[in-house]
């Protein structure tokens, strides 16, 4: 059996020559409204609901979404710099070329979202919901996902760098050919059949071995 990593190829968004130009503020957001090519920087999307939002080509600096309820959402090309998106709900979301930088993501509602091309970096992910989610050709790094639930979701070329996992819930999603050696996934909840295949550390292989029943004798 292989069970060598393939590492996912990320292709980063694409934005406009000089889009910090393109400088705005934005303080609602109406149902199905498209916005473009745009630098939007220090304000705070007001607490609501709305369905069949895209953003493409957007830059978000220090944005506050906090609460904020995106029915249907498509981000394409689109990069979230120190946003606040805690106890945001994106369920559904189609999110394509996307980068997190530096964000609080605190309970941020995934669920049942496709993800393809996307970038974390330093980011507080615990307590996400990604359950019934598809992600394909990602890259977590410098992560916190601690209390988090990722189940039943579909994982293709995603890789961790020092994640945590501490304390989260993964059953039903596949980690095969991963590798899990240098996050944290002390705690997890995850069964044989899906920790079967990945790639682990020493210390790891003992703590996952409890879940095939084995007895460790020191």
């Amino acid at each position: 059996m292989n069970n060598k990593q393939v590492l996912p190829k990320v292709i980063k968004p694409r934005f406009i020559k000089g889009i910090e130009q393109a400088y705005m503020k934005i303080i609602d957001i109406e149902d199905e409204d498209t916005m473009k090519n745009s630098y939007i920087s220090d304000c705070i999307i007001k607490k609501q609901e709305t369905n069949e939002v895209s953003f493409e080509g957007v830059i978000f600096n220090k944005v506050d979404f906090k609460g904020i309820t995106l029915n249907s959402l498509e981000l394409t090309d689109v990069r979230f710099e120190n946003c606040d998106l805690s106890n945001a709900s994106f369920i559904g979301a189609i999110i394509h070329r996307v980068e997190f930088i530096d964000c609080k993501l605190m309970g941020l509602n995934l669920n049942d979202a496709t993800l393809q091309n996307v970038y974390a970096n330093n980011c507080n992910g615990q307590f996400v919901q990604m359950n019934y989610s598809r992600i394909k050709n990602a890259v977590l790094s410098d992560c916190i996902f601690e209390n988090s639930n990722i189940q039943h979701s579909k994982f293709v070329k995603v890789e961790f760098r020092k994640c945590n996992f501490k304390l989260s819930q993964m059953s039903g999603t596949s980690l095969s050919g991963i590798d899990l050696s240098n996050s944290d996934f002390e705690g997890v909840g995850v069964g044989p059949e899906d920790i079967k295949g990945a790639i682990v550390s020493p210390m790891q292989a003992i703590d996952f071995s409890k879940l095939f029943g084995l007895v460790v004798k020191p």
